[in-house]
Parts: C-alpha cells; structure tokens; sequence
C-alpha cells in the first residue's frame, strides 16, 4: 500500500519535470559532443554551482540512509566522516587541484601519467577507480534508493531498482557534466529545503536536545528487555562522543582521527567524482571557492542525517533498534538489524498528511511528497554525478589502450555504452549489499573503500608533494597494498559478522583489527614500500616534473620549449595517438565551425532540415542521445586533437590579491569551524 497522497505524487512528478526541464536548458550552447565540453563542462562552471555540485555529489540518498543509520546503530561518532570533509575539500581547494589544474589532466589516473610516466600506474588507478564505483559508489546509492521506495510504496527491490536508474539515465545523457552540475544546483536546494523541514519536526517530536539524550539512551527493544541478561540493541555510554576507546567496535579513536581522514582525503582530494567538479570551473579562484562552499555545507549531516537517525531509534526503537534477527527480518526483510529504515521511518510517521495541520494549514498537503522528492534528487544528483565520472576514466584512461585510433564520436558512444555495462555488474552486486555486514549501509561502503582506497591516497599524496618519487616505486607500493587489501576482503566475505546473540567465531585478523586500522596500515605500508623503492631506483629529471608537483606548479606556465609546454614533452609518444594528435588544421576548423555555428544558425537550421529527409528516425535518436549535431554523420575525421585537448584544458593559475586574500580569510575561519566542531561533539 502506498504512503502517498496524489497531492504528494503530484510534488514528486513537478520535481522531475523541472529537473529534466533545466538538463535540457542547460545543454544549449555547450559543445557536449567534444570531450571538453562533455566530461568537465567546457570549463565555465561558478564556484557556487561548483560547491553545491560538489556536495550534493557526495551527499547522496546512501548519506541520508547511511548516515543515518549508523547514528542510530551507534551514536553521533559516524559524524568523523562530514567534519574530515571540511579539512579534505580545504586541502582540495588549496594544494590539490592547483596541480590538477597546472598537469591539464581530464582525469586522475591521467594526471599520474603525466607525474610518473608509463601507463601501469595509470591502467591500475583506473581499474580500481572503477571497481570501488560499482562495488561502493553506485550499489550503495542503488540499494538506498530501493529502501526509500520501498518503505513508501513497498515495491519490490529490482523493480525499484530498475526504475531509478531508468529515470536516471534520462537525463544523464542529455548533456555530459554541464547537465549534472546545473541539476545539482537545483536539487541541492531541494535537497536541504526538506531535509531541514524533517529535522524541525522530528525535534519538536521528540521535546528537543536532552530529550534526545535520555530517550535515546533508554530506546532498547522490547524483545532486548525480555532477553535480561544480554546487551544486545542497548546503546553505549559513549554513544553521545566521536573519541571512544581503541577497542570500540564500532567507532574507535585511532581509527576516527587517521583512518577516517584518509578514507575522506581520497574520496575528496583525489576521487574523479569530486576533483571533475573542482577541474569545470572558471579558474583557480572559483575552484577554491567552490570546495569552501562544500566545505562549510559539510557541518549540516550533523544536524540534517546524525540526529535524525537518533531521533528515530528513540521514536521507534522496536522496529529501528530490533536485535532478534527474526524481528529484523520481519521488520525489514533484513536479519542483521533495521537500522537502515531509521530516516525513511522519520518521513512516514512524522511527515504529515493531508488531514493534519502542521505549522500552516497552506504547507500540511503534500511536505511528504517534498520530502520524497528531496531523498530522491539526492539519490539522482549523486547517480548521475557518479555515472559521468565513471565514463570520463572508461573513456579517456582505458578505451584508447584498446582502440589507439579512436574518433570523437567513437569515445562518446564509448562513455554511454560504458555506463550501461557498469549499472548491469552493479544490479548484479546488489544481493552482497543487502546481505552484508550488520546492516548498515554506511559501515559496508566505508569498509569496501577501506579495501583499496588509502594506497591510492598515499600513490596521490607522494605524487603531489615528493619530487624524488618514480614510477616504479609508485608501481610496487600499489602492488604491495593490492596484495595485502585483497586477503582482507577475501577474509571479511568468507567471515560473515554474527548476530549480537552469536558467538564471533572468526578469525582475530578480521574481529580484532577494524577496518579504519587496516586503513592505516594500507596507507602507511604503501608509503614505506613507495620511498623505498624509489630511493634505489632511478630518479625522474626535475625538468620534467614543471607543472606535476606543488613545488613546481607554477613552472608549467613560465617555462617553455619551443612553444610547447614541459608537460608536453614529457608525455609518453604512445599516447599520442589518433584520437589525440596535435593538429593545428583540425584546432582551426574546429574553431571556424563554432564561430559558424553561432553566427549563422539560420543557414545551420536550413541545413539540419535538408538532411533530416535523408536521415532515419533512428539516427536521428542516436545522434540526440549521444549528444552530438546532425552533421556528425558528414564527417568521417577523428573530432579531438591533442591541441584541441590543450586549449580546452589550460587554464591560468593567476589570481586577484584581493580574491587572494578573501580565500585565505575563509580558509582560516572553515579550519577553525572544524576544530571547534570536533572539541564540541568530542
């Protein structure tokens, strides 16, 4: 039976016009057809469309169901997670994406190309980029979107499933990045708009903050009281702090304070998802500015998921805190705990219907619907902003490996195709993410990106600041990590995780050693390995290094060669292949058919009618879909040039004192808002 009024679905259809209504807008004008202008937005993005792009790509409906979760599960201490976000997007903004910007890289694993040469590195960082995307990145947001219509319209998992990502593949193909970022924008709004209405009334409900403490600390489920002398679904004393013991199961300190800032120093300072948005702005300065807006934007979970899911255990600690695995199933089809339902319980018992008068009668009809809509325009915000990351690094990192003479038009059929492959393996992974763990879905993304993530941090991390560092050692110090991160997600698949009534049988490697500390390990491991092999191997030429490092930046744009720059000279000649050779002939071409294409629409209007008598109906469809005008058909040369490439991707460095100075004062303010917050909630 559906929660949903007809006012409410009436909300929720209003939503999605105006949201395919501004992809489509947004389209015009923008060269969606050449890589520039598909995979970072032709490079003309402001910094508050880059911020709220920025957060709303990282909160998705797997941060509302997650987040949430874990805070009824355990306590506020998942917060560690928002409040690194306000350290990491600083360090994004201020030391990482100045080099990004200064390597002219589309993508991370090519900027490590250019830093180390060869293509090891490169192939391994993209592989795995793509492997935590489906295993972490569009399973989890994929398995939370089915709870929410779930919960609400109790469909069925795949079919829900399948109707996200249908209606999410409409519009992610309507404009590349451009489209996604502009969407962002509006659905943030969304977004927060009804995540703050869900936050006032779960605290008028439950009569405030020390409300909250007591009665969350007395939500214990009837069927823990009739056990006695158990401690099972009965909240810890320091559930109410993010600094615990070191032997805390859930959230222990050591692992809160250095594994959880290098989960978030990958996730923000070196993940395709977050650094594109940061690489599409106008210049350095509005990439700055927009990873600050994120920054500031990070304090809210705690007030908009954290408490929420608090709230929702003290409310319902029956069905949200069951610890008999057949209550669980019962509840929510789930044996290891129902703690995922935490905030979609919030917005069916607390949002009201038609027939309630809350705040104004003008506002009671229909906030469910809202609220609805916002859980879902985060779960699209985020899929759409995953699925264009991850054709970016299918497209540009591996497929001209396979196809070296790619054409243009090839490499955007290429990112589509690419899409629909990795959303079929994700449905197919579905089953591990419903089965995992205890339950919560934040603790299983966290502990697959616990897997690989830290060596590549570490790989970005040595890259960006240690000049003596080389390709071999960067190589090995992977391979070693790979090693040791495989056995342990072998070992965590073959050990599954016992009720609270069970006894944990499993090996102390996996029951002692929380995945926050083997993030640490992996990091440090791959650190050690990294210096040492780089130290007995051949260092790289510092003159090849202009522009690759934080040191040498600026390098790139006062030291050149022969018109080119050191960055060009020090790319791999295999690279150069086809789909991206210097051509000044193409460059102009290119140049005189968009000076064509805006000065003389009328004759270009003329033209598409001729030729529409000679296309079919089906390739017509086919070039609206892939994104490219009517006379991609005419031409049979490779669209991208390496020049082209060039001019499209380099940007200036160069910044206004006065804007200067502004940053720097905001930088100083956002570090002093993260530390108060973690000395406060400490």
């Amino acid at each position: 039976m559906s929660y949903l009024h007809p006012i409410d679905i009436a909300i929720i259809v209003i939503h999605f016009c105006i949201v395919f209504g501004i992809g489509i807008w947004s389209t015009r004008g923008s060269a969606k057809g050449s890589a520039a202008g598909y995979f970072l937005a032709g490079r003309n993005m402001s910094w508050w469309l880059v911020g709220m792009s920025i957060y709303v790509s990282n909160i998705g409906s797997s941060s509302f169901i997650g987040l949430a979760s874990t805070a009824a599960a355990n306590g506020y201490a998942v917060i560690s997670y928002e409040f690194s976000g306000v350290t990491c997007l600083a360090l994004l903004g201020f030391v990482f994406t100045p080099v990004y910007l200064s390597s002219e890289a589309y993508t991370m694993p090519e900027y490590l190309k250019k830093r180390y040469g060869g293509n090891r590195v490169r192939m391994y960082i993209a592989v795995v980029t793509l492997i935590l995307i489906v295993i972490a990145s569009i399973s989890g947001e994929m398995y939370a979107g089915a709870i929410i219509i779930q919960q609400v319209l109790e469909w069925p998992l795949y079919f829900s499933v399948c109707l996200m990502l249908g209606l999410t593949a409409i519009y992610t193909v309507i404009g590349g990045l451009k489209a996604v970022i502009y969407t962002d924008a509006f659905q943030s709004v969304i977004m927060l708009f009804g995540a703050f209405i869900l936050t006032i009334l779960a605290f008028i409900k439950i009569g405030g903050m020390e409300n909250l403490h007591s009665k969350y600390m007395a939500a214990i489920p009837n069927t823990t009281l009739l056990w006695g002398n158990t401690t099972c679904g009965i909240p810890g004393n320091d559930s109410f702090h993010i600094f615990r013991s070191a032997k805390d199961p859930a959230m222990p300190w050591p692992g809160v304070f250095f594994g959880i800032h290098i989960l978030s120093g990958w996730f923000f300072c070196t993940n395709q998802l977050i650094v594109q948005r940061s690489l599409s702005a106008k210049n350095l300065t509005h990439a700055k500015a927009g990873a600050m807006m994120a920054g500031y934007f990070k304090i809210l979970p705690m007030f908009l998921m954290i408490f929420p899911g608090m709230i929702s255990r003290a409310l319902y600690p029956d069905e949200v805190a069951c610890a008999d695995p057949s209550t669980c199933e019962a509840v929510c089809g789930v044996a290891a705990g129902c703690t995922n339902i935490a905030y979609p319980k919030l917005v069916l018992e607390l949002m009201p219907t038609e027939k309630e008068i809350v705040l104004m009668h003008l506002f009671s009809t229909g906030l469910r619907g809202l609220m609805m809509a916002a859980m879902i325009a985060a779960l699209m915000s985020s899929l759409t902003s995953i699925f264009n990351s991850a054709s970016t690094i299918f497209t540009i990192d591996i497929w001209p490996r396979i196809r070296s003479k790619a054409s243009e038009a090839e490499l955007m059929i290429v990112g589509r195709v690419s899409t629909v492959i990795l959303v079929i393996v994700s449905i197919l992974w579905l089953p591990v993410v419903e089965k995992y763990g205890t339950g919560e879905l934040f603790v299983y993304v966290q502990s697959m990106v616990s897997y690989f993530a830290p060596p590549l941090f570490a790989t970005f991390l040595i890259a960006v600041f240690w000049t003596r560092a080389n390709e071999q050692g960067a190589f090995w110090g992977l391979m070693s990590a790979l090693v040791f991160g495989f056995i342990r997600l072998v070992l965590d698949f073959t050990s599954t995780p016992p009720s609270c009534t069970e006894t944990d049988d499993r090996p102390k490697l996996i029951k002692n050693f929380h995945y926050l500390h083997f993030a640490c390990f992996l990091f440090g491991s791959t650190v050690l390995v990294t210096v040492i092999v780089s130290l007995f191997t051949k260092p790289i030429p510092l003159n090849k290094l202009n522009g690759l490092t934080f040191w040498t930046k600026h390098l790139n744009y006062s030291d050149e060669t022969n018109g080119k720059t050191n960055t060009e000279v020090n790319e791999d000649s295999s690279y150069q292949n086809a789909s991206f050779k210097e051509n000044q002939e193409d460059v102009e071409e290119m140049k005189s058919e968009e000076q064509e294409k805006s000065t003389d629409s009328n004759e270009n209007t003329a033209a598409t009618k001729n030729r529409g008598l000679i296309y079919s109906i089906g390739s017509w469809l086919f070039l609206v879909v892939c994104g490219f005008p009517l006379r991609t058909l005419n031409t049979n040369k490779p669209r991208v040039s390496d020049g082209n490439r060039k001019q499209d991707v380099k940007v200036s460095l160069y910044e206004k004192p006065k804007w200067v100075r502004i940053l720097n004062v905001n930088l100083v303010i956002l570090i002093a808002c993260g530390i108060f917050f973690y000395a406060y909630y400490g």
